[in-house]
């Protein structure tokens, strides 16, 4: 009885914080262009900066966060379907004070949350978004129609990109084919794996022409990442680029973009809304 008492008592305090976390995916039109490598050390930019940062691996059964940081996670969220876990049992510490969930290799049953799966999950996340700031969804590589619904729920979509034409086609077609599904969602894009800020901001520029000729759809530039060589070595020592070099010239670049979506400072391209997820939640996963 104290016990259920007490689980009321935080739902409802979280029920009524009126500072509740953005939830924020990253996502890519395809692999391979450093995504997680991008959500990983944007985390930790953003705690550096003294917010309370939760980063969710949802690359479905490649467990890439644990990769790159050289540990191998007790839980997934699969022990909160499964096991009866609770989500603040499965989170781990990460790097650069950070807290981490690992997706798990059946990730698949998030995204088919029945009425009593989804009470429960709702009723645990509420109290996540309570105590965070941000908390990130490092997506699978593509979408799905399954991943499509739970994207839909987020706070703002953080699109990466690089220089490569087929990369920019597919972050292309990956956010038209969200913009035909909610037009209301923000994007974001970041420009990875660039040689000089002028191909980054052509790269960038380029993209947000053709998404607002073709779609009407208006995206917010939100920065690019050099080619620096010192990201192939941190990953080689299984430590986060910002940690394993923080003068390092990507690691500058993504505190500046960490400082940039911290401070809002978009300028008159866009304005942040309170956060929705929850409800958003129950629209896309249970139609009401």
């Amino acid at each position: 009885m104290k016990d259920q008492a007490e689980n009321l008592r935080r739902r409802l305090e979280a029920r009524h914080n009126q500072s509740m976390a953005r939830a924020i995916a990253v996502l890519s039109g395809k692999g391979g262009v450093g995504k997680s490598n991008f959500s990983l050390n944007f985390s930790i930019a953003l705690s550096q900066r003294g917010k309370k940062v939760l980063l969710f691996d949802m690359d479905i059964g490649m467990g890439n966060i644990d990769i790159l940081i050289g540990e191998h996670s007790p839980y997934s969220i699969i022990d909160f379907f499964e096991n009866d876990c609770s989500l603040k049992d499965i989170i781990t510490a990460g790097p650069g004070n950070i807290s981490i969930i690992n997706g798990g290799t059946g990730l698949t049953n998030l995204f088919s949350l029945d009425e009593d799966k989804y009470t429960r999950f709702n009723e645990e996340f509420s109290l996540l978004l309570a105590n965070y700031d941000y908390i990130l969804f490092d997506m699978g590589a593509g979408i799905t129609q399954d991943s499509m619904k739970f994207m839909l729920c987020v706070d703002e979509l953080v699109v990466i990109t690089t220089p490569e034409p087929t990369s920019i086609m597919d972050a292309y077609s990956a956010m038209k084919y969200i913009n035909s599904v909610n037009k209301e969602v923000p994007l974001f894009l970041v420009c990875n794996r660039v040689f000089t800020s002028k191909d980054g901001k052509e790269v960038i520029k380029r993209l947000q022409n053709a998404l607002v000729k073709f779609l009407g759809l208006e995206t917010v530039a939100l920065g690019y990442l050099p080619n620096d060589g010192i990201v192939s070595k941190s990953v080689t020592k299984q430590m986060p680029f910002i940690l394993f070099d923080s003068e390092a010239d990507v690691s500058k670049a993504i505190m500046d973009i960490a400082s940039r979506y911290a401070n809002h400072s978009f300028g008159g391209e866009l304005t942040l809304q309170r956060s929705h997820f929850l409800r958003n939640m129950k629209r896309y996963f249970l139609g009401k």
